[in-house]
């Protein structure tokens, strides 16, 4: 069987993300700047054919994929590919984020606060998208998720902080190889908004 190839991207910057509030389970509209970068990263995918495209329950991602595929293609919101909940946490200032150290993000921080450890939202983003990979009929797929949800899937396939630092900008897309017979992914390589206006 071929070896698929996943689209991993990042929504569109949102009023939570303009504001420097903490956002994971909660959600906030995309900005005008959001509307605009997801038109942009329609350069990624454009001579793309995709089988299928996925995102999270939230709307800051099917907004984005709406936006970025021009409403081409049907799509699957799927609650395993949500981004992080950080409980108590949610909607307050991003100052009060713990730093991050290592290769495993925020650990097990928010967990006494009633939100989700590192691992716990690794584990379901990769089993999300891993039965997302093994459908037969999904030979290349769109997925749009979040920076906190993208970040922990990908430490587990490849050194993500030492390859991405500890930052992943919206619509930052990651492309993975799937092998089915192993059920592994393989990073390719990233694209940026960054890396368009600097051709």
């Amino acid at each position: 069987m071929p070896v698929k190839t996943l689209y991993l991207m990042r929504h569109g910057q949102t009023r939570f993300n303009e504001l420097h509030r903490i956002q994971g389970a909660s959600d906030s509209p995309l900005t005008a700047l959001g509307i605009d970068q997801a038109k942009q990263a329609r350069a990624f995918i454009q001579d793309v054919t995709f089988d299928h495209a996925y995102c999270s329950t939230q709307e800051r991602a099917s907004d984005t994929l709406e936006i970025v595929t021009e409403n081409q293609i049907s799509y699957t919101r799927l609650k395993g590919l949500k981004e992080y909940d950080f409980g108590v946490f949610e909607g307050q200032s991003e100052q009060l984020n713990p730093k991050i150290t290592g290769d495993n993000g925020y650990g097990d921080f928010f967990v006494q606060f009633g939100g989700e450890s590192a691992d716990q939202v690794a584990q379901r983003m990769d089993q999300t998208i891993t039965e997302i990979m093994m459908q037969p009929d999904n030979q290349q797929v769109l997925i749009v998720s979040h920076g906190g949800a993208i970040f922990s899937f990908a430490r587990l396939h490849f050194d993500a902080a030492g390859i991405l630092g500890h930052g992943f900008k919206n619509l930052s897309t990651l492309i993975f190889t799937f092998d089915t017979e192993t059920q592994a992914f393989t990073y390719q390589k990233v694209l940026t908004l960054a890396s368009l206006t600097n051709k």
